[in-house]
């Protein structure tokens, strides 16, 4: 449940109208307001925010770009161009060692595990699988952005397969991992 609500901005964003991308890039950025102030008020450090601040100041640039020119061309791509910043988050969050499962991961884990190699390296996997998964959706997305469906059903079935495939393999992933280690 903690990755929904982490991706709860981009979720409204697309659920929105895109003839009011403007306005949904508007909500999707009061959502990530909204769900910063709200972890951080429970007491969630900034390292499990990472997605959130991310989506912050992407949907703030989408909204300024989108109000100042509606029939701009970032319009056609903001699908791909929302996935490709989902990687980019994912991807940073790797390089500098704070991959962004980890914050996530650490809300329903107990604290005695947090340090403990195997639940990193756990995470590790898991934020790259989600990294791999936005990079492969925002480059069909641009694809389909270029031939004219950028905002089409089919985008948005890729756009659900984007999120759907990498929450699958982490709710997997982690029982296999949570199964081997009972094991020993």
């Amino acid at each position: 449940m903690s990755y929904v609500r982490s991706f709860l901005p981009w979720i409204v964003f697309a659920v929105l109208p895109s003839a009011q991308w403007q306005w949904a890039a508007l909500a999707g950025l009061a959502v990530a307001v909204a769900l910063i102030a709200q972890q951080r008020k429970s007491g969630a450090g900034f390292d499990a925010l990472i997605i959130e601040l991310g989506s912050a100041a992407y949907f703030a640039a989408l909204a300024a770009v989108a109000f100042a020119d509606h029939d701009s061309a970032v319009h056609d791509y903001s699908a791909a161009l929302s996935s490709g910043t989902l990687a980019l988050i994912a991807a940073v969050s790797l390089l500098i060692g704070k991959p962004f499962t980890l914050g996530i991961a650490k809300r329903t884990t107990p604290r005695e595990v947090w340090g403990l190699k195997p639940f990193v390296r756990t995470n590790t996997v898991i934020t790259a699988v989600w990294a791999a998964a936005f990079v492969a959706t925002a480059a069909v997305l641009a694809v389909m952005a270029h031939a004219g469906q950028g905002h089409s059903t089919a985008a948005t079935v890729v756009q659900a397969a984007g999120f759907a495939l990498p929450m699958v393999f982490t709710t997997r992933y982690v029982a296999a991992v949570q199964a081997k280690a009972g094991a020993r």
